[in-house]
């Protein structure tokens, strides 16, 4: 049994926290009541399991009249919403939030500016469209990502169930969701239990995504734990690929912390995926890095263990040897515009810059999006890459749907091939890890990536291109084949390398770069990519390495 003084020694404050919380009741409900604008950092930290991050807006510092807001964020398997669901987010924005919906790159929603005194009865819409928030943050099993099907693909469609399946399963045990924000029975803690979270809940977020192999538009390699599926010669599902590590966050100029992609360890059996998801779970709950919140990921236990001690380790936990086959080449499928589907209907994939929906001047496609799935009743899907697809469209209602977006002004198709996958994080003003602009200047950004495109005649030529506000890697920017990180205000670390199908990590190749200076730095590379070939950029770039980048950018 461990001593009370080597946990101290073993376990950061977090851990406590989450260890002596009730099983995440803490002081949420008594503060819930308090009159307080906020929560008290305790309560803050124990918010995130039940979908809330507590922020403020930090273009209004020094406000004494600038409350804590909150950001909710919602649970919603493989990004797929009924119609009654969607319509539940856009009438909760309108009511709770700011307004607007973003559009997750987990296939998610999150609404912003929320108010304390409303979070309780926005949760409690949420519940009553059959949504919940449970899991969405925090040092659980998040959001369980899985392969966007705009096609209606009998063997994507697979999937359906099992992510659902996996979202519950994996989902805290406790009870605090239900009678803290939905007024439920009432549970007595110490009769609880989390067989496969642990009292503590894991050492830091999981996330887990499903594609099938050959197709990676949820960035498989950027997951703890990723499957991809394959099938029998009839089309139905017999096995996975399972892939574990993968992960983007770090900390710029600490060598102990990097992003990693995940390792493949082979092929399984469809019967034998949630034992070996579980040994998974349950060898970072038990082994993961508990002490230093910065190296509490999983892919620092498989780093610093090593691949044959994982391996040995989850085998052994799940009783199984995992099989080698060969991995198919992948592929990344466009999902936008107009695409037919196996049923004879239509899906129409809409770009959205930054997954932000709102009503801008000149722009309305949050209300034109609510009028359409409102009059035609459309399942949506999220997609990794922050856009909505509208789903099941009858062959007679295209005409109608094309004449309410001109009427409005919306054009659900991307400006360029360059937009059509660029990310970026929400980044100021709320976030509180953000050192600088990611969203809100996202727009210049690909403006002038755009213009050193169209220089040196490659506009028709797409770049994956992603940009966060700090380097925890939330837009997956380290995995692109171009990427800004935010490194200090109005400055960021640029990397390059990255594959578009999303297998490749990519590179820091300079730090520090001004805003200013990227027409300069875009209008260098792009010139020296066009000279090197026709490979995709990010091939280019690995293949001739940081040193020549770094050189070709410091050119007059």
């Amino acid at each position: 049994m461990t001593s009370s003084l080597e946990t101290t020694i073993q376990e950061s404050s977090a851990e406590a926290l989450k260890r002596n919380s009730r099983f995440l009741r803490g002081t949420l409900e008594t503060e819930l009541s308090s009159g307080e604008p906020g929560f008290t950092p305790d309560a803050q930290q124990l918010l995130k399991p039940h979908g809330f991050y507590q922020q403020k807006d930090r273009d209004r510092k020094g406000d004494p009249a600038n409350p804590p807001v909150l950001m909710v964020r919602g649970r919603i398997p493989g990004g797929r919403l009924s119609p009654s669901q969607y319509l539940a987010w856009d009438r909760i924005a309108d009511r709770f939030g700011d307004g607007s919906i973003r559009l997750t790159t987990r296939q998610s929603i999150e609404l912003h500016r929320l108010h304390k005194g409303n979070a309780k009865a926005a949760l409690q819409s949420l519940h009553k469209a059959l949504l919940s928030t449970k899991g969405a943050c925090g040092d659980v099993v998040r959001n369980v990502t899985e392969a966007p099907n705009p096609w209606g693909r009998a063997d994507i469609a697979q999937l359906d169930g099992i992510a659902d399946a996996f979202a519950l399963h994996f989902a805290a045990h406790s009870g605090a969701y239900n009678e803290i924000w939905l007024d439920g029975e009432r549970v007595d803690p110490d009769s609880e239990s989390e067989p496969l979270l642990g009292t503590a809940y894991l050492p830091r977020k999981f996330k887990i995504a499903f594609t099938v192999a050959g197709e990676n538009l949820v960035d498989l390699y950027t997951n703890d734990l990723g499957f991809a599926a394959t099938f029998d010669p009839a089309g139905l599902l017999d096995g996975f690929f399972v892939f574990a590590g993968g992960g983007m966050g770090m900390t710029h100029n600490d060598a102990t912390t990097f992003p990693r992609i995940a390792d493949l360890f082979g092929w399984i059996s469809a019967d034998q995926l949630l034992p070996v998801a579980e040994a998974v779970v349950g060898a970072q709950r038990d082994h993961g890095n508990r002490a230093d919140r910065k190296r509490a990921r999983l892919k620092y236990l498989i780093a610093s263990k090593g691949l044959a001690w994982f391996r040995t380790e989850v085998e052994s936990r799940w009783g199984g040897a995992f099989e080698e086959r060969e991995l198919p080449p992948w592929r990344t499928s466009p999902v936008l515009g107009w695409i037919p589907r196996a049923d004879g209907t239509w899906a129409l994939g809409f770009h959205v810059e930054s997954g932000r929906i709102a009503d801008r001047p000149g722009f309305p496609l949050k209300s034109a999006l609510r009028d359409i799935v409102e009059d035609f009743r459309l399942d949506i899907q999220i997609t990794p890459d922050q856009d909505l697809i509208l789903l099941g469209i009858l062959d007679e209602d295209r005409a109608d749907i094309e004449d309410i977006l001109e009427a409005r002004g919306v054009d659900p198709h991307s400006p360029s091939k360059l937009r059509d996958r660029a990310l970026a994080c929400p980044a100021l003003p709320f976030c509180g890890l953000a050192i600088t602009e990611a969203e809100r200047v996202l727009p210049e950004v690909l403006d002038q990536l755009e213009a050193a495109l169209e220089r040196h005649n490659l506009a028709r030529r797409g770049i994956v291109f992603r940009m966060t506000g700090c380097a925890n890697g939330c837009a997956r920017p380290y995995s692109a084949e171009l990427a800004l990180a935010g490194q200090a205000p109005g400055r960021y670390a640029l990397y390059a390398g990255g594959s578009e199908e999303g297998d490749r990590l990519a590179f820091e190749v300079t730090q520090k770069i001004a805003l200013a200076d990227l027409p300069r730095v875009f209008s260098h590379l792009i010139g020296a990519w066009r000279a090197g070939g026709d490979a995709a950029f990010g091939d280019f770039a690995a293949r001739v390495g940081a040193e020549r980048l770094r050189a070709v950018m410091e050119e007059p």
